[in-house]
């Protein structure tokens, strides 16, 4: 299964930063011994392995170069690689850039790299569905995507709408094979294209595809504003936030 991280935004809200925004130091990790810094994007990159992603695709814009020299071609277990976004046309163009090198087989599992957020094991808990999102609970879900429900299937993505009727936002999510390569079809035939990836959703909805949302997330934090970075440093600061590393090897960079 591939992992998207889409890496290809501006960071205007935290800026000045003097590199990407996704190497903004958050937290540290302890690697043989010795506390390091920890990048914002290794958290995302971390779960998506742990949910049963083995191949990384970083798509990043012409001059975030400080990304692959960061990462390199591995992280853990899983190897990377890289797309570029020539231009910031939103999340969906991001997402469906990584068709370079997906299979027509491969399932994939997309996070956001500039946020954090617990349990760490939670994209296990998302089924094997065209398509399912990975739900938090939120104070502020006009921020964010919220995802109306029916039971646990998705009625609507409210995209940033201060009239939100639910606070449950999707956090990552995860497509099939058939459901990525039905999204893509139907993001190239609409014009215009949709920059949010839930307009696109609301779209494929309409059209009869189906969605799944699970409530396994129990905290969300979005690293990109000044609040949101403390707010994670504090959060990484909790003796109660899960750091263990359920299994994975040594991280060497």
């Amino acid at each position: 299964m591939w992992g998207i991280v889409p890496a290809a935004g501006r960071g205007s809200r935290i800026q000045p930063l003097a590199f990407s925004k996704e190497l903004l130091p958050v937290g540290s990790r302890r690697d043989n011994g010795t506390d390091r810094p920890c990048a914002v994007a290794e958290y995302l990159v971390e779960r998506l392995i742990i949910g049963g992603a083995d191949k990384i695709c970083f798509v990043i814009s012409p001059g975030k170069s400080d990304i692959l020299e960061y990462f390199g071609d591995h992280y853990r277990t899983a190897q990377l690689a890289y797309v570029v976004q020539p231009d910031a046309l939103g999340l969906c163009d991001a997402v469906f850039r990584a068709s370079a090198v997906v299979g027509e087989r491969d399932d994939v599992v997309v996070g956001l790299p500039d946020t954090i957020w617990f349990p760490k094991t939670a994209l296990r808990e998302l089924p094997e569905a065209d398509l399912s999102f990975l739900l938090f609970p939120v104070e502020h879900p006009e921020f964010f995507d919220a995802v109306v429900l029916a039971g646990e299937q998705v009625q609507e993505i409210q995209v940033k709408r201060p009239d939100a009727t639910t606070d449950w936002i999707w956090g990552a999510f995860r497509m099939s094979a058939t459901g990525f390569h039905d999204l893509r079809q139907l993001w190239r035939l609409r014009n215009p294209r949709d920059e949010y990836f839930g307009t696109l959703v609301n779209a494929y909805l309409a059209a009869g595809g189906r969605g799944v949302g699970v409530k396994a997330g129990d905290t969300y934090v979005d690293v990109g504003t000044v609040n949101g970075y403390r707010t994670a440093m504090a959060l990484l600061s909790d003796g109660a936030a899960d750091v263990t590393d359920h299994g994975l090897p040594p991280l060497h960079l």
